[in-house]
């Protein structure tokens, strides 16, 4: 039986204080959440803020990039180490958006994660296609691509302590949210990748979350499918209530 996580994605938003200030109002809200595991990603520099919110729950924290290096002469990056002394059980790998403005490419993928594992943080690895690759009809191959680059090389081991995200390009900060149906064909074709490379087992214990305008209002049908498991949510993860009502599904 797979556990559902919910992660919430938090970009660049709130300053230190309002991170302290969500946390006040979000804990009471998940307290007796044991269904799902919960984690939330704020900026780096709001991070030490929500480890100390967070302290004494079930809440993980995570940071939503890292780099590949443990240390060096590299502006502006943030290791894996530096991570996992600030408290960090998770990091987002290959979001969408680091893709599209900042040139992350399956191969920067694969090395991130091994450094993130190396360091012990969880990783959540995200895939997905653009509205003109799923248009043209090539979502499988994109999806096959990214896998084979950015996951497939792990091995057994390393792959079996990682989360992936299935994050449909076109349905990021767009409104517009792949149906419970299409999300399911896309995690069932990743599953299958799984299988193929790691076996049976494998593609039957990893999680697969889904992300893309998730919102309360839509949570319960999408986790309705078979195939998904927890939500990597974005906007919706900002505001105290509206993020605890996607926990509690």
């Amino acid at each position: 039986m797979r556990t559902p996580l919910m992660a919430g994605n938090w970009k660049m938003y709130k300053s230190a204080g309002e991170t302290t200030q969500f946390f006040e109002e979000f804990k009471p809200l998940v307290e007796k959440s044991r269904h799902c595991e919960i984690a939330i990603c704020p900026p780096f520099v709001n991070i030490a803020a929500a480890v100390e919110a967070a302290r004494g729950t079930r809440i993980g924290i995570g940071g939503q990039n890292v780099f590949w290096a443990k240390e060096g002469a590299y502006t502006g990056e943030v290791s894996a180490p530096m991570l996992k002394s600030l408290g960090c059980e998770w990091v987002i790998i290959g979001h969408s958006e680091r893709r599209q403005y900042f040139a992350e490419t399956n191969e920067t993928v694969l090395k991130r994660t091994l450094a993130a594992l190396e360091a012990g943080l969880k990783p959540i690895v995200c895939v997905g296609e653009t509205l003109e690759e799923r248009e043209g009809g090539a979502t499988e191959s994109v999806l096959a691509e990214q896998f084979a680059g950015g996951i497939g090389p792990l091995d057994p081991t390393q792959f079996a302590r990682i989360v992936i995200a299935y994050e449909p390009v076109w349905a990021i900060g767009t409104g517009r949210t792949a149906t419970p149906e299409i999300a399911s064909e896309a995690h069932g074709f990743i599953r299958s990748q799984v299988g193929t490379k790691f076996g049976a087992d494998a593609a039957g214990a990893v999680r697969i979350l889904y992300g893309g305008s998730v919102k309360p209002d839509n949570v319960k049908n999408l986790m309705a499918q078979a195939g998904i498991d927890g939500a990597l949510v974005g906007g919706a993860s900002l505001e105290p209530n509206s993020f605890a009502s996607i926990v509690n599904f």
